[in-house]
């Protein structure tokens, strides 16, 4: 990570059981989100925001904001697929997490 503040950010995103449960989900998203009800490649463009708040079985508001937690931690990137936005992992920043935390604790 590459300053206490970034730390704090993926703290607090994974500090709530719902960001948590998505980061999860998203893990695998073709097993975890019917494709056939999407509008674009889960392992391309990722899960609309419409498919996870299925899911969640919360507002589309509250996931919107559990995103914007999820993608200022570095934990998922989104992408524009005409209206909608859709969200997938970063795992390359989700291993730099790990690892630090490896090392730290």
């Amino acid at each position: 990570m590459r300053n206490a503040a970034d730390e704090i950010d993926v703290f607090k995103a994974l500090s709530n059981p719902v960001r948590l449960k998505i980061l999860q989900w998203l893990r695998e998203p073709r097993s975890n989100f019917p494709i056939e009800r999407g509008i674009a490649d889960p392992d391309d463009v990722g899960v609309c925001v419409s498919q996870i708040t299925d899911k969640a079985g919360v507002a589309q508001s509250t996931v919107s904001t559990h995103m914007r937690e999820l993608e200022r931690a570095g934990l998922v990137r989104s992408t524009r697929v005409g209206k909608w936005t859709h969200y997938m992992r970063d795992e390359d920043r989700i291993k730099e997490v790990l690892s630090v935390l490896g090392r730290s604790l």
